[in-house]
């Protein structure tokens, strides 16, 4: 009986210490509970829907757990389930919403250039990399899409100096190698691109964007035959790179071997009967040809396949030049 009372005195003592110091629990620290519980559930049950694929679902979680609690690393979720949707205007939003909570954080403003990239705001993207280069001016990722944005703006000076910054600092950045190759191919730079080139395919002579590159260079200088070698290169290695059918064919066109221009438009077709723009050629090799019939039906197949194409519906034969003269990068 005396142990009982003791324990029954411990047990008041405690109660004592509660009311006095607030160990008990008030209506605001009940709620405060109640929502830290429930923002753990909306939260991991938004991660749960993210790995499924249950994207609406998940996005409306992350929200209404952020609605709850601001949490840099829920509001990143958020930001990554906006993109998938394709939700990216409110991606950048939240993005907005994280650099003002916390500017110190690099990750923010590089992500949020790369939403206003995918948006094509490049003005936007621009402001996001230089408060990321105030953070660190020498980030190799930064700088890549500083030179991003400034090909956006028409500003290719300004790009190849942020690409070669970033080169030195990350020595083995084949991104901005390719990235600068193109826009000092662009430039017609053509020994200065054909060294980056050359550098990529030292690191990986296997590099697909690199032959194809080099290939585009080639040919424009008159070097077929070794464009032709590189594009037979580029077609083992993938089959399906179309951009290589269309520049081997027009060599051969360009050439006149009209025969070996047709074998490589019909193997395109072979590959992807699909391939809208083989048939556009190989109806023009037809029609040099005197296959007219033939032609013909090619057009309609290529108009078939791509309405909108403006070289289709116009029915011109001179995809070769313009290739050559507008290389997309």
């Amino acid at each position: 009986m005396p142990f009982i009372i003791t324990i029954d005195k411990k047990h008041i003592i405690m109660g004592l210490f509660k009311s006095l110091f607030g160990g008990q629990d008030t209506p605001d620290n009940e709620k405060q509970k109640e929502d830290k519980k429930k923002f753990e559930i909306l939260k991991y049950d938004g991660i749960r829907a993210q790995r499924i694929g249950k994207l609406p679902y998940a996005i409306k979680c992350f929200e209404e757990a952020v609605a709850i609690e601001e949490e840099l690393e829920t509001m990143g979720l958020l930001v990554t389930a906006y993109t998938q949707a394709g939700q990216l205007d409110e991606a950048r939003s939240t993005l907005g919403r994280m650099a003002e909570q916390d500017p110190s954080r690099i990750e923010t403003f590089l992500s949020l250039a790369g939403i206003c990239y995918m948006l094509e705001d490049y003005e936007e993207m621009d402001k996001a990399c230089r408060k990321a280069l105030e953070l660190d001016n020498k980030h190799p990722l930064a700088l890549y899409l500083s030179a991003k944005a400034a090909i956006g703006q028409k500003n290719e000076i300004n790009a190849i100096a942020m690409l070669t910054q970033a080169i030195a600092a990350r020595e083995d950045y084949a991104e901005a190698y390719q990235l600068r190759a193109e826009v000092l191919w662009s430039m017609k730079q053509a020994k200065d691109a054909a060294e980056d080139v050359q550098k990529l395919l030292s690191m990986n002579p296997e590099d697909e964007q690199a032959l194809m590159l080099k290939s585009e260079i080639l040919a424009a200088t008159g070097q077929e035959e070794e464009a032709k070698e590189c594009l037979n290169q580029v077609l083992s290695l993938n089959p399906f790179q179309e951009k290589a059918y269309l520049l081997l064919g027009g060599i051969y066109m360009a050439n006149k071997e009209l025969d070996k221009a047709l074998a490589v438009y019909d193997e395109a077709i072979e590959i992807n009967p699909q391939f809208a723009q083989a048939y556009h050629e190989r109806g023009r090799v037809k029609l040099l040809q005197g296959d007219k019939d033939g032609s013909v039906e090619d057009m309609k197949k290529a108009i078939e396949l791509a309405p909108d194409s403006e070289t289709a519906i116009s029915g011109q034969y001179n995809n070769y030049e313009q290739m050559n003269r507008n290389i997309p990068f």
